[in-house]
């Protein structure tokens, strides 16, 4: 198959690259190299990537539509996967409007593009913290989702929204998956997993905000991108919009999480604790019954396999 991947060099898209390459697709990515984390970590995701002959990476942002049509003109997708956005729920807080701006915005000009182009389907990257207030675990899709608790997750349910817009206009196949915590070799230096195992490592202390009572659906990165890659190939009878949980459905208290890594890591936490966050949800878990049906979704990634998986990738990066 053709497919493009926007945000191609992050973690989650470079290893999705991987896995459409190893199976013989041909891939396109589009990155804007954001300096939310520095771009040198993008460049080690894409190492393998760059040296695949099926994979081309086009640099440049969604929002612009000089971009877009190079990508779209190299690639001719039959399938856009769209991954990039700006991630976080602390930092939509701090600039709210950029995350608007990239996460709404942007999907609209991918929406544009493909239009434009032509694709059969678009997949969408949505995020579990789009339940917010009321929505009671596990999580469903038939959820209504009123009330998100942050920017981020505000932009997250307004993708989702915009893109049910374009389904009902323009006919465009649409699925959205909702990823519940994402954790695994690559994952952004900002999450939890990665900067609690680099300051346990290095003796240095970690703050838990409120009483690590609170708890996460963490969901292995090879789990996720086997529901990518099932939802790019599902057959349907007709044009659709769709929305899949892809979660581990397994949830980890944060206190728990911490003695998981310190075992893995062999070292002794320092834990200090502060405030809960604004914009922060107390618990989260997938209820993954309709992605189980429709895409064969099934984690099969333990909780501690993944963190040993983890811990064995941040000993061999760089300091």
């Amino acid at each position: 198959m053709r497919i493009l991947v926007t945000g191609a060099a992050g973690f989650i898209g470079s290893h999705l690259c991987e896995r459409l390459c190893a199976r013989g697709d041909r891939v396109v990515g589009i990155d804007s190299f954001d300096p939310f984390y520095p771009r040198d970590m993008k460049e080690r995701n894409l190492t393998g990537l760059r040296a695949d002959a099926r994979f081309a990476l086009v640099e440049g942002d969604i929002r612009d539509p000089a971009a877009l049509t190079r990508a779209f003109a190299q690639a001719q997708p039959e399938v856009v996967v769209h991954l990039a956005a700006l991630a976080g729920v602390r930092p939509s807080l701090l600039d709210p409007t950029r995350y608007a701006d990239v996460n709404v915005i942007g999907t609209q000009r991918i929406v544009d593009a493909v239009r434009e182009h032509g694709a059969r389907r678009l997949v969408f990257a949505s995020s579990s913290s789009v339940y917010g207030l009321n929505s009671r675990p596990p999580f469903k899709e038939s959820d209504p989702c009123l009330k998100p608790v942050s920017p981020y997750a505000s932009t997250k349910r307004s993708g989702e929204l915009l893109l049910f817009t374009a389904h009902h206009l323009y006919a465009l196949d649409i699925t959205c998956l909702r990823f519940f915590t994402v954790f695994g070799p690559r994952q952004r230096p900002d999450l939890a997993i990665h900067k609690f195992a680099r300051r346990i490592a290095a003796g240095q202390p970690i703050e838990l905000f409120g009483d690590g009572s609170t708890s996460r659906d963490y969901t292995f990165i090879d789990d996720i991108v086997d529901g990518v890659v099932a939802s790019i190939d599902q057959s349907v009878p007709e044009p659709g919009y769709r929305i899949y949980n892809l979660g581990g459905s397994r949830p980890v208290a944060l206190s728990a999480l911490v003695a998981l890594l310190a075992s893995a890591l062999g070292k002794q936490p320092l834990v200090t604790y502060g405030l809960e966050q604004p914009g922060d949800m107390k618990r989260t878990l997938a209820d993954v019954t309709l992605s189980g049906q429709a895409l064969g979704y099934a984690p099969k990634v333990s909780m501690e396999e993944g963190i040993a998986r983890f811990v064995d990738w941040l000993r061999a990066q760089p300091a």
